[in-house]
């Protein structure tokens, strides 16, 4: 009997575990992928088209082409609700019945939890989506003509890091190229407990890392700070003081987008177990930010656990491979440890960070700065987007 996998999210993890499900099962199964974006994005470019480094068409895929490519239903819309017993998902136009499902919807940017924030109703921009990117593109070209303060960081809850610390780097190599760096302070804004923590309890000797390059580049850090409100010109700390800024691109607060959020926890995120099943529905899987995914321990200002797109394409291959195997009633793949990779630019040069596993403590550590580092990223860039745009899930 065909089985139906519907997938949730059009990104790393959705496309993904679609294509890999497909690959594994063939005709077996009939695949559909349902997404609020038409597009696919590489996010990790993203910083660069901050910069003017890269256009948005040069970074996007359109989804549907990508699925059709290999047999792959899609369905542009959004995910409203989900009825585990009747095995159900509704849209704002239908409803559809799945055997397997796949969560992989990435985060709600809760930017309304701190008021002034955010760039749709607030004063600050943010980098996680391609609309957020362009319009921070276009706010750094307005401080390039009119310079001043600029603050980049994370505020409470955010669980993803590296693109501002990557964005930082990169806008102050950007104005010290263009002459200007005395005439834009730059202050790093962030609810970690210290520079390098990145949500993981750092990696390797990364607090040292960041606070000697900072102090290189004349970089003003704030740490283990919680955002209260934002006006125009000030960000409003919860211990009373204010930072003025002209430009401040931050990290929202993180949580799980509404449609799937009754599975989850508190912030609406998804727990799972070692195969990436929900912990109460045997059918649904979670993967990439969707995940809940606990720090080792608590920091003084909440910060969550980033979950990078070398770590969601694994997720994503492992919910594959269990949804494979229990249609061949075969034995399903535990992945106890997850590991991390990260590709930093840093304007001219950059940094590798590789952590196994994620949390410490941990089997080892590597963090090496050279100039190829952004090279490699752009040789990833192009590998990721030639594999999408083959609709391939590995090397063929």
């Amino acid at each position: 009997m065909l089985k139906k996998v519907l997938v949730l999210g059009g990104s790393f993890g959705g496309l993904t575990a679609a294509l890999e499900v497909k690959r594994r099962l063939g005709g077996r199964v009939e695949v559909t992928v349902i997404s609020k974006e038409d597009r696919f994005v590489f996010l990790p470019s993203l910083p660069w088209l901050v910069t003017g480094h890269r256009q948005a068409a040069a970074l996007t895929l359109p989804i549907s082409a990508i699925l059709a490519s290999r047999r792959i239903n899609f369905i542009h819309g959004t995910a409203c609700g989900i009825d585990p017993v009747r095995m159900c998902v509704t849209t704002e136009t239908a409803s559809h019945d799945y055997d397997y499902l796949v969560i992989a919807t990435g985060p709600h940017l809760a930017c309304e939890e701190i008021p002034g924030l955010g760039p749709q109703q607030g004063h600050t921009h943010c980098i996680f989506t391609l609309e957020h990117a362009q319009k921070s593109r276009e706010a750094w070209l307005k401080l390039l003509a009119a310079p001043g303060p600029l603050v980049l960081g994370s505020t409470q809850m955010a669980s993803c890091f590296g693109p501002y610390y990557e964005l930082t780097f990169e806008l102050d190599h950007e104005l010290r190229r263009r002459g200007i760096r005395h005439k834009v302070p730059i202050t790093y804004l962030t609810s970690e407990s210290y520079l390098g923590h990145m949500g993981i309890d750092g990696l390797g000797p990364s607090r040292r890392f960041i606070e000697d390059e900072f102090a290189k580049r004349d970089i003003k850090a704030m740490v283990s700070q919680a955002v209260a409100a934002v006006d125009p010109e000030n960000i409003h700390l919860q211990d009373g003081r204010k930072l003025p800024f002209k430009l401040a691109l931050l990290a929202p607060p993180f949580k799980g987008v509404a449609g799937v959020a009754a599975l989850g926890n508190p912030r609406g995120f998804i727990p799972v177990d070692s195969h990436y099943r929900h912990l109460q529905y045997a059918n649904i899987y979670a993967v990439g930010v969707a995940v809940a995914m606990a720090p080792r321990e608590p920091t003084p200002v909440p910060t969550g656990v980033p979950k990078t797109g070398y770590m969601t394409v694994r997720m994503a291959k492992t919910a594959a491979f269990n949804i494979a195997a229990d249609c061949n009633n075969t034995a399903p793949l535990a992945l106890e440890d997850i590991n991390i990779l990260c590709l930093l630019d840093m304007g001219g040069t950059g940094a590798l960070m590789y952590a196994e596993p994620i949390l410490p403590p941990r089997q080892r550590s590597l963090l090496k700065k050279g100039h190829w580092v952004p090279w490699a990223k752009a040789g990833l860039e192009r590998y990721f987007l030639w594999k999408m745009r083959h609709g391939l899930s590995q090397l063929p």
